[in-house]
């Protein structure tokens, strides 16, 4: 069981809120999602706290002296117990501050804002190919017996093949061979960011588009050989509209949820393909940040990946309560 669904089922035994079922059954996936946050944060600041390596001798070098490296301790406030310290960076995270970087010598948010905008459109541009080609390519699949063998090799060839695999693979033959696209950076402008993390975007979504395609295909083939979808082909409706009305209809809802869990992991994901090709993202910075201990900022970036992650995930739980008359049911009996 992971955290995120521990958390949510304390919540929802012990918090009791008024109103209708859906909106007690909201309120406690939202109240579930802040505890998940909190203590995610906790153990990320202390699992930070017990990395070898000492931030200090960022500041002042290894060479530097007793005195000199306890003044550099109680200015970064490394003096003091990790609960103390772990209280003071809520308070500040809560308003805002998200501290100074050790490397940079400036504050934490100046210095991941101006990325988050380069992560965000990788990160759109691969969901968009995800969702798209993984469902298109799953509908066909689960839907026609002749191509379902070929196409799950395919995904199953997608599925493999890691992330950084792909990105080089790619680099390879359509930056470096062909010359299609640049090989590093995020371009300028919005048609130059389009063709520069274009490819990227590809790199990131083939393993994520060959597992949604996977379970498109499980989806439809299931909801294929109901009584309900042989009934209606009984009564002469064509094909088209048996798929849209008893079959796509009724496979959207775990489509849509494997769908949105993997757009909430592509943040992750992207720290992968941002360092092999150079975009100035959160994950490249991420990587540098933690080559050079520089706390605050891996602290700042992975709390950002769990909201994310944590905001995602409770969305899809409120929209399955919306969507599916089981999940209200069991929301307002819960």
């Amino acid at each position: 069981m992971t955290t995120t669904s521990l958390t949510k089922r304390v919540t929802a035994r012990t918090v009791r809120l008024p109103g209708p079922p859906v909106l007690r059954a909201a309120g406690r996936s939202l109240l579930g999602a802040c505890a998940t946050v909190v203590a995610a944060s906790f153990l990320i600041y202390g699992a930070l706290s017990l990395t070898p390596g000492d931030p200090v001798d960022q500041i002042v070098g290894q060479r530097a002296t007793q005195a000199q490296r306890a003044a550099a301790r109680h200015q970064l406030g490394l003096d003091e117990p990790l609960p103390v310290r772990y209280g003071k960076w809520l308070l500040h995270a809560v308003q805002g501050d998200l501290g100074r970087s050790i490397t940079y010598r400036q504050n934490v948010s100046g210095l991941v804002e101006p990325r988050i905008g380069t992560t965000l459109t990788l990160v759109a541009l691969a969901a968009v190919i995800i969702v798209v080609a993984g469902v298109a390519v799953g509908a066909f699949s689960g839907y026609n017996d002749r191509w379902r063998p070929f196409i799950s090799g395919l995904i199953g060839i997608g599925l493999s093949v890691p992330a950084f695999v792909s990105a080089s693979i790619l680099i390879g033959v359509f930056a470096v061979k062909l010359g299609w696209f640049p090989t590093y950076g995020s371009g300028e402008g919005f048609t130059g960011h389009l063709h520069h993390l274009l490819l990227p975007a590809i790199a990131l979504s083939l393993g994520w588009t060959a597992y949604v395609a996977q379970l498109t295909t499980a989806a439809v083939h299931e909801q294929v050989n109901k009584d309900h979808v042989a009934t209606a082909v009984g009564r002469g409706l064509s094909r088209g509209i048996v798929f849209r009305r008893h079959v796509l209809r009724n496979a959207a809802l775990p489509v849509i949820t494997a769908s949105g869990l993997t757009v909430a992991g592509l943040v992750a994901g992207a720290v992968v393909v941002e360092t092999a090709f150079a975009v100035d993202g959160i994950g490249s910075l991420l990587i540098k940040s933690v080559t050079n201990k520089d706390y605050p900022v891996v602290m700042a970036i992975s709390m950002l990946i769990v909201v994310i992650f944590v905001a995602v995930t409770t969305v899809l739980d409120i929209a399955q309560m919306l969507l599916d008359p089981r999940s209200r049911s069991a929301g307002g009996s819960s």
